[in-house]
């Protein structure tokens, strides 16, 4: 999967993919292998927790790399292919570490796309293609349940993992991006979290929040609970006006079919 890379760069956002490939490919090349994390509003504290935790752990060279979507009009409006605006920015910013020498010279990216995403809307592949990235998940046909066969194989620990993109993808279509929406939205998903759900997204359009769950755990979720992710979200994001459970149960990529 990694034997013609040479020099690599893994960009590692602190979900299970990410994880596996960057640990992979240090324990097969440490000393041409570079993890590359970047800290920003949209992505979770506890994935930034994780991926320190991990390369302390494994020894990885980490750095963390300020990549530049929020200076990025095309980003903050949210548009359907907001995803490809942060992608551009993120490997923007990781391709410097090769440019600027703290890298090799000529490193190649890698990301940990699987097979799965291919059936998915993903204008981030489209930056990815324009930034030279390769993705090995992809070209050993690999998809999420191989992908977690083989973390159990090799004992990683975040194996079984909840997935959690960043947390941009839970505002619908239109509705902007800001730093105070995202604490938010991290903030009532912890809330709702703590009362036994690991999968749960806080989906906001605007001033209004749409709590989804699975469908086995919507019974869970009573008024207390909702009014509770009300009070912790509105502490940062005075504008949440209104919480309540959707009539939908959870499913990747609700926010992007809707526009606000």
């Amino acid at each position: 999967m990694l034997a013609d890379c040479g020099s690599v760069i893994v960009a590692c956002s602190g979900g299970i993919d990410s994880l596996l490939l960057a640990t992979v490919a240090h324990r097969h090349e440490p000393a041409h292998t570079v993890v590359a994390h970047t800290v920003t509003p949209a992505v979770p504290s506890d994935g930034t927790a994780r991926v320190m935790a991990h390369a302390r752990r494994e020894g990885w060279d980490l750095e963390v790399v300020r990549s530049r979507e929020f200076d990025d009009e095309r980003y903050l409006s949210n548009p359907t292919d907001r995803c490809y605006y942060c992608k551009t920015n993120l490997y923007d910013a990781v391709a410097e570490l090769a440019d600027t020498g703290v890298a090799p010279a000529g490193s190649t990216i890698l990301s940990g796309a699987n097979i799965d995403d291919l059936g998915e809307y993903r204008p981030g592949l489209t930056a990815a293609a324009e930034h030279g990235v390769r993705h090995p998940y992809i070209e050993a046909g690999m998809g999420k349940a191989e992908i977690r066969s083989v973390a159990r194989h090799l004992a990683v620990a975040e194996a079984e993992l909840p997935a959690s993109p960043c947390l941009a993808s839970r505002l619908y279509t239109g509705t902007r991006v800001t730093a105070e929406r995202l604490r938010a939205i991290e903030l009532g998903e912890a809330v709702v979290r703590a009362a036994g759900m690991p999968v749960a997204r806080c989906r906001v359009r605007t001033t209004e929040v749409l709590v989804e769950v699975p469908e086995a755990d919507r019974p869970l979720v009573t008024q207390q609970l909702l009014d509770d992710v009300a009070t912790a979200m509105a502490a940062v994001a005075p504008d949440i006006a209104a919480v309540a459970l959707d009539d939908r149960p959870y499913r990747p990529g609700q926010a992007i079919l809707h526009v606000s």
